[in-house]
């Protein structure tokens, strides 16, 4: 196996907040020593999402099936009825490739990939400039309702009240500027001896 077997980035923020961009940076940056983790979710795809590439896309029975197998390296309902979480399977095929999975998944889940996997995972914090940059984000992007805004900014806060439980935590204020911190910080963890 090449590169650094069996290591775990984490890449977490509220929605809105440019994890996506900035974990495709990084998956550019370092396609020998990343891969990204495709997570499950029972939400339905949005735009133009393709299933097994975005997300693997499930009825929410068959996650819960899932669940009871003990499949997931973690997994949370994110938002009432929407379940999210990363596929053990997903992370070892990752490692078999001898790269690292990159997870861009929820705080919650985070935290708990943290907690069982510290000696081998970093974790990276993206946060918003502010509250108001969020949502001006969020409603730019139109594809979720006003429902779904309004429930993505009120996780938000408590999302925000944990940051300092991460190993860096990047203000993306300035898209060039946050691209090149996450570069220097994962950069730097990749090339550290296993």
């Amino acid at each position: 196996m090449s590169g650094h077997p069996q290591r775990i980035v984490i890449i977490t923020a509220p929605s809105g907040a440019g994890k996506t961009t900035i974990t495709k940076h990084l998956l550019e940056r370092f396609p020998d020593k990343l891969a990204f983790s495709v997570s499950a979710a029972t939400r339905a795809p949005r735009g133009r999402e393709v299933d097994g590439q975005d997300y693997h896309f499930m009825s929410v029975d068959r996650f819960r099936e899932l669940i009871d197998a003990g499949a997931f390296l973690e997994w949370e309902m994110v938002y009432e009825g929407k379940y999210y979480g990363t596929l053990m399977s997903e992370v070892e095929r990752i490692w078999a490739s001898g790269r690292a999975p990159m997870l861009d998944i929820d705080v919650k889940g985070a935290i708990r990939v943290m907690e069982q996997h510290r000696d081998r995972c970093t974790s990276l914090f993206i946060r918003p400039p502010s509250l108001e940059e969020l949502e001006r984000r969020l409603r730019q992007r139109g594809t979720d309702p006003e429902a779904s805004i309004r429930a993505r900014l009120e996780k938000a806060g408590f999302e925000l009240s944990h940051a300092n439980r991460f190993d860096h935590v990047i203000v993306n204020d300035d898209l060039p500027t946050a691209l090149a911190e996450a570069e220097d910080f994962i950069g730097k963890f990749l090339s550290k001896a296993p």
